[in-house]
């Protein structure tokens, strides 16, 4: 080519001119197309965030949002049960809180206090942290026959995490074997220093069941309260958090949500999460129809389109138009993320791909291709493809599940607990599907394509659903009690396991001589022994021990008491037996122990940890 440039110079990332490139595909006999690389547009960021910080003018006493916490069972729901006066502990299933409540509470003196019921069981981890995001103050529940147990802990160290101040409520204070001054000093090693031990900790002894100090718990928590001049701005867009989220038959998708700035109307559009809501109904915990909702009050809210996450941010925006961008900016968010991390998976599938591949080089390179050839099928024929029964045997070794729940902290509680499953060696948990509400043909059909089993948390499956399942050969177990669950899940992952053998010595004998005898023209090694212990068994299975191992393990030829044939020789008598293994030797103190192989159902390895 008639160019100014020094060919030899070029570098593979030298820049080439537009008529050089031109003049080179030209040579080559091809045709030249131009055509510009698109470049992706920066979308606006849609997204709506909270207002700044309100004038301290326009800021107005609110009433204290107030999360009783504690370890399961040392009574949270009975002492709400008492403030409210009413059964709210009946209606739990084994009297064990799955839910989070909120509730507000008017006491005599006329104050007003937002209380959120977290439950205290170990599977709620993630609800007691967001009811301690929400909070001004929480009430720690400790049992003072108990003292404190592993959710105290924990609820402590939410409570510091999210710098809310602690009010202590001993319970159980009318039991003969209550011991408040243990619980005091048990919690001086988790930094909650009552003022009895020279700390700003307000500690309460209370009975939640007969009631006993109710008021002066309550009363501490507003003097608290007071202390902490909590205020908040009613006026502008509506700010909040979403406590808890169901699907209702009736009313489609509900949050419970707590207001924490402006005031919620009927009619205002939200937005929370990936969804958004014109406000259809607002009611309180009662079910009562409420026309405003105010700074730290509860309410329950119906007009969603899709169903938001519990602790998802509640914002007002102006209009629906400005909501569904809102949504679609989250939503494109989302997808750009999963985007980025698809991306990062198929450039590591890439570089395995590439240094496998640089490897089978690496070991075909020298060969001659006859050769390569040869190996090459060889291994193609090794990797036959699964029999029916093989297929089956490992289809067996996996648990497809569908959880359905009734609201989204319960379904959440439950797949955080799957996460810890840990024994996919033995048997893998794949989690096919999971929603709230409840079972649907939808869920049958899926169960039924993937062999798996619908596990469903206070829900029901109607009588045509659990008809479709039965024809369809597809199991739906219900429960209303979060371990009793887990226990079935343990059980389904167990039951497809392979069974282990058991050993289960039916006698023992001890060689007392060893001699030989003559049959046809072999002699046969024979063994004099005594029973010292159950019984030996001529049909069962025999093995011979010395200095406590096995050297042998089958069946005898022979079992005799002097010279009679006996099936079963019995504690305390002389017998001689012969090995169906000729070449054994005996030695005299030998062990020849009788036993039974039984086949046992195994037990998963995995421990969700309580």
């Amino acid at each position: 080519m008639n160019t100014t440039i020094d060919i030899d110079s070029l570098e593979a990332d030298s820049h080439l001119d537009e008529v050089w490139i031109k003049e080179v595909i030209k040579k080559a006999g091809m045709k030249l197309k131009w055509s510009k690389l698109k470049q992706d547009k920066v979308r606006e960021n849609k997204d709506a965030v909270r207002r700044p910080q309100a004038d301290p003018a326009l800021l107005t006493p609110r009433s204290p949002v107030v999360t009783i916490m504690g370890h399961v069972d040392h009574g949270k729901t009975t002492l709400l049960d008492k403030l409210r006066k009413t059964q709210v502990a009946a209606m739990e299933a084994g009297g064990i809180t799955q839910h989070i409540g909120a509730f507000l509470v008017s006491l005599p003196s006329g104050e007003k206090i937002t209380f959120l019921d977290t439950p205290g069981h170990a599977a709620f981890s993630a609800m007691r942290a967001r009811g301690a995001q929400v909070t001004d103050i929480v009430i720690l529940v400790v049992a003072a026959d108990d003292g404190v147990m592993k959710q105290t802990v924990e609820s402590i160290q939410h409570a510091k995490d999210a710098q809310v101040p602690i009010v202590l409520a001993i319970n159980k204070c009318d039991r003969a074997e209550a011991d408040p001054e243990k619980v005091k000093k048990e919690l001086l090693a988790y930094d909650v220093v009552c003022e009895d031990y020279g700390g700003d900790v307000q500690a309460v002894h209370v009975s939640a069941l007969t009631g006993d100090n109710l008021m002066a718990l309550a009363e501490a928590t507003v003097t608290l309260a007071e202390m902490l001049e909590l205020k908040a701005d009613p006026t502008g867009p509506v700010e909040g958090t979403v406590i808890e989220s169901f699907t209702d038959k009736g009313r489609g998708p509900v949050t419970t949500a707590i207001i924490q700035r402006g005031t919620l109307r009927k009619g205002s559009i939200l937005v929370a999460g990936k969804s958004w809501a014109k406000v259809r109904v607002m009611f309180d915990e009662n079910g009562k129809t409420i026309n405003e909702a105010c700074p730290s009050m509860p309410v329950g809210i119906t007009g969603w389109r899709d169903l938001p996450s519990a602790g998802d941010e509640i914002l007002e925006v102006e209009s629906e138009p400005r909501a569904r961008e809102v949504v679609a900016w989250r939503k494109y968010e989302q997808d750009q993320e999963r985007n980025k991390e698809d991306l990062k998976r198929i450039e590591e599938k890439r570089k395995e791909h590439q240094e496998a591949h640089r490897k089978a080089r690496e070991k075909y390179g020298t060969l001659h291709w006859k050769e390569r050839s040869f190996i090459k099928y060889q291994e193609k024929k090794k990797q036959k493809p699964l029999k029916p029964k093989e297929k089956a045997e490992k289809d067996s070794n996996v648990l497809p599940v569908i959880v359905k729940g009734d609201v989204d902290g319960s379904v959440e509680a439950i797949l955080n607990i799957m996460e810890t499953y840990d024994a996919s060696h033995e048997c893998e948990l794949e989690l096919v599907h999971f929603g709230v509400g409840d079972i649907s043909e939808n869920d049958v059909n899926l169960a039924e394509t993937f062999h798996g089993i619908i596990y469903g948390f206070n829900v029901n499956a109607s009588n045509v659903i659990q008809q479709s399942a039965t024809k369809k050969g597809v199991k739906i177990k219900l429960h209303k009690i979060i371990y009793r669950l887990l226990e079935d899940l343990q059980g389904e992952l167990s039951s497809r396991l392979p069974c282990i053998v058991e050993e289960h010595v039916i006698g023992e004998a001890s060689i007392l001589a060893t001699f030989s005898v003559t049959e046809g023209k072999k002699k046969v090694p024979v063994a004099g022994c005594r029973v010292q212990k159950g019984q030996l068994e001529k049909q069962k299975k025999f093995k011979l021990i010395r200095n406590g191992q096995v050297i042998w393990k089958g069946s005898l030829t022979s079992l005799k008491h002097h010279k009679d044939d006996i099936p079963i020789i019995k504690t305390g008598m002389d017998c001689g037996l012969s090995l169906d293994e000729e070449n054994i030797e005996f030695k005299v103190g030998d062990d020849i122990i009788c036993y039974e192989e039984k086949e046992v159902l195994a037990k998963t390895s995995w421990d969700p940890g309580f």
